[in-house]
């Protein structure tokens, strides 16, 4: 199954929501319908916004059991960069 990460806050773990079409029996109409899994993420890298790829699997907890196969793409916010705290500005003494 492929989803996007909407949650990434429990290490080693990051909820997948998962969306596919159905259609009504009685209206005809095309529904989305979204379900959540809790996932494994061995390496702790993902990001909101990623999506992934998950394969069912034994159970590891609770409520995963889903693991993380693949990382299909990667969403603009996931790769973050730490600036030298030297050349950042703080605020203070910055003005003459």
């Amino acid at each position: 199954m492929v989803g996007r990460v909407v949650s990434n806050k429990m290490q080693k773990t990051v909820v997948v929501a998962v969306q596919k079409i159905q259609h009504h029996r009685l209206y005809k109409r095309a529904i989305r319908v979204t379900r959540k899994y809790y996932a494994h993420d061995e390496t702790d890298q993902l990001a909101i916004g990623d999506t992934v790829r998950i394969e069912e699997t034994r159970p590891l907890s609770r409520l995963k059991r889903w693991r993380v196969t693949e990382v299909l793409h990667r969403s603009a916010g996931s790769f973050v960069e730490l600036s030298d705290p030297e050349t950042t500005p703080t605020g203070e003494g910055d003005t003459p």
